[in-house]
This record gives structure tokens, C-alpha cells and sequence, in this order.
């Protein structure tokens, strides 16, 4: 059997402002193949985590390593190891999405088939229009795209359905399950708990810039449960959003 080893190790990770840590002293570990959630309040110290990790600001203290590499002394092995796909995506205007996923993949050095990288995201219709006409839910998908042309081994999301309808979220949920079954450890923050329980193997609870629990979802549901924690029990088969879907239906709209 193989063993699941750790592809992201944190050690008393870090980052201070004006004399306030932001990010006071966490540690955590991602196993390899997983989808890691980071769930937390505004101001918590999430997206600063993730940036960390993404070199994209200093580590003020502790150390993190991705797939072996120190992310502070070996950057660029790390930049080559990820794919980012941030709050707010920006892409160059005026340019067609396949020309946008060929210049990415050059970038790295790597050559692929941006025709088929489009139909996997059920955008190849889109092949030939410019980012600033699609949809949100279409241009969150062609982020990822845009995020996995040179085959990251872990991918960072940041709020990654934030704003969208109904069909675009849950055709996301989808899409971020197939990424982790192509074997991309994948490390997310969210606000919506029903999306973190739905996809994540394991989430670390962060709050003023520390993490106060980290565990499997269903784990951390019991754990409160043993405290005593109850609530008025309505039972119910659906909800509203299931209701919306099945009167519109799952496809995504323009």
C-alpha cells in the first residue's frame, strides 16, 4: 500500500505588520493528493497563508516547505510546482483564451493543446472570445485553466466561488474534485461551509491569525457534538438551491 506522505509541511509560519502578526506561529501538513481547506473569518490571516506559500509575500518567521523545497530560499522551484488561482483573476484584455493558454504554457516552457484544456472546462465554444465577455462562472474556469498548463502538483484556490450563481458553484465543485482525481494536491480557502465540508479531506480553522482546530469535517462536527452542542432538528430531503437547480437546470449559462 502506499503511504500518503506530506507534499506542503508549515513550521511556526509567520508574518508580521506594523509589530501585529498577521500570521502568529502555525503549523500544519498537507498530504499529498488531498483537498486542504483554510477556513476563517475576514482578517483571520487565510489569504496572507496562502501567499506565503505562493512566494508572493516575505515569511517573516518559521519555514514552509512544498515538495521538498524551502519556499523562501528556493522560490522559483516552487513557482514551478504550483498553479494559483487568486480572488481576482486578471488576464491581458483583448486577447482570445487560446492564445492566452498557449502564452501561459510557454511561459513554463511546456506546449499544450489549448483546445482541449477549453472542452475539459466546457469552454471550448469560447476558444476564439476574450476574457472580458465571458461570464463569471466562465471566467473562473478559464483561472484554472489558465493555472494548470504546466501540470502544478499543488494548486492554491482562493475564494474560489465567491459571487457565482447556483450552476457556476456547484459545476466548480466538480471541476476542483476532477483536479485533485488527476492527482493535484489542491489547498483552498472559502467562506461557504457547506463547500468545505462537501470537498474538503481536511480543514484547519484559523481565527486572529492562528489555527484553533484542524481536522477531517465530519471530525470536527462530533467534536462538537460531544460538548453538548445541540440545535432544532429540521430534516429535509433538499433545499432552495436544489430547488433552483432543478427548475433551471445544471447547465452553465452564459
Amino acid at each position: 500500500m502506499k503511504q500518503i506522505k506530506p507534499i506542503v509541511v508549515v513550521q511556526n509560519l509567520t508574518k508580521v505588520y506594523d509589530d501585529k502578526p498577521v500570521v502568529d506561529g502555525i503549523s500544519f501538513e498537507v498530504q499529498e493528493g488531498e483537498i486542504f481547506g483554510i477556513l476563517g473569518p475576514n482578517g483571520a490571516g487565510k489569504t496572507t497563508t496562502l501567499e506565503m506559500l505562493e512566494t508572493l509575500r516575505d515569511i517573516d518567521g518559521g519555514s514552509a516547505t512544498l515538495a521538498g523545497f524551502d519556499v523562501a530560499k528556493s522560490p522559483d522551484n516552487v513557482k514551478a510546482l504550483i498553479g494559483v488561482q487568486p480572488q481576482t483573476p486578471s488576464f491581458e484584455e483583448k486577447t482570445k483564451l487560446v492564445e492566452l493558454l498557449e502564452f501561459f504554457s510557454s511561459a513554463y516552457g511546456e506546449k499544450v493543446d489549448a483546445i482541449k484544456f477549453l472542452r475539459d472546462l466546457q469552454l471550448e465554444d469560447k476558444a476564439n472570445s476574450y476574457v472580458e465577455n465571458l461570464s463569471g462562472g466562465q471566467r473562473q474556469r478559464f483561472s484554472i485553466a489558465a493555472a494548470l498548463v504546466h501540470g502544478p502538483k499543488v494548486f492554491f484556490l482562493d475564494e474560489p466561488t465567491t459571487g457565482l450563481d447556483p450552476q457556476a458553484r456547484r459545476n466548480l465543485w466538480e471541476l476542483i474534485q476532477e483536479v485533485r482525481d488527476r492527482g493535484v494536491t489542491v489547498i483552498m480557502t472559502t467562506h461557504y461551509m457547506d463547500e468545505a465540508e462537501l470537498l474538503c479531506d481536511r480543514v484547519a480553522v484559523m481565527d486572529s491569525g492562528k489555527i484553533i482546530a484542524l481536522d477531517t469535517p465530519k471530525n470536527l462536527v462530533k467534536a462538537l457534538l460531544k460538548k453538548g452542542f445541540t440545535k432544532a432538528q429540521h430534516v429535509e430531503q433538499a433545499n432552495l438551491e436544489d430547488v433552483f437547480i432543478d427548475l433551471t437546470g445544471k447547465a452553465l449559462r452564459d
